[in-house]
């Protein structure tokens, strides 16, 4: 779950963003819309715990996030938060085998080919397992970026403007995609977009009541 209370950040020489409170069950869809620079990506940092907040409470997977720090708050984040970013970087010297085992090694995991290539194979890019980054095209590119991001089975996966640049019918998969892997490994999934096509995507849930929980930021104030 991801549980936030009178939450701000302030970038140096800047006004604080402030962020409406927000409570998301595990398991469950947050959207977070709003134009570009409205503050979607730092929300994002903020719940991955990469930078600290200026003021207020945050609380992901059950860990409140003001007491971890240093090599404690690497760890955390290593096991709890799967990260799909914008720009994906697959390092381009290393297959896509070594790009996820540097994903274990980080975590200070073993080596396990086997777990890698059981992830490639849920995410249909088993074959892939031998080439490198320039040998991908888009769509296999944020397969493996995704399969990265889950490879340790986060509580939590972020996945930052997925459907950038590509056509209707790349973007309808890339969601189904992550709602698909989200609701297998029980994952708390949020997706920060500006992408009006992607709310449709997500199916409705009990009563057909929107499946998700909205959170709709704009450049200085945030509101629900």
């Amino acid at each position: 779950m991801i549980q936030t209370s009178d939450l701000s950040y302030c970038y140096p020489g800047s006004a604080a963003l402030h962020f409406a409170d927000v409570e998301v069950a595990q398991g469950s869809v947050l959207l977070l819309s709003g134009p570009s620079g409205c503050g979607k990506s730092t929300w994002l940092a903020l719940v991955a715990g990469l930078v600290t907040p200026a003021a207020g409470s945050l609380t992901v997977a059950g860990q409140p996030l003001a007491k971890l720090r240093g090599v404690a708050a690497d760890a955390w984040r290593a096991t709890t938060i799967g990260f799909l970013p914008q720009k994906l970087h697959l390092s381009a010297a290393l297959t896509v085998t070594q790009n996820l085992a540097m994903a274990q090694w980080a975590a200070g995991q073993a080596q396990d080919l086997a777990r890698i290539a059981a992830t490639l194979q849920a995410l249909g890019v088993a074959e892939l397992g031998q080439r490198k980054p320039a040998q991908l095209s888009g769509g296999q590119a944020q397969r493996v970026a995704l399969a990265r991001a889950v490879l340790l089975k986060p509580k939590v996966i972020l996945a930052d403007e997925p459907t950038a640049s590509l056509d209707d019918e790349a973007a309808a998969a890339a969601v189904g995609l992550l709602l698909q892997t989200a609701h297998q490994q029980g994952a708390t999934l949020v997706i920060a977009t500006h992408d009006a096509r992607v709310a449709p995507l997500v199916p409705a849930g009990a009563n057909g009541q929107a499946g998700y929980t909205a959170l709709k930021l704009s450049r200085q104030t945030v509101a629900l």
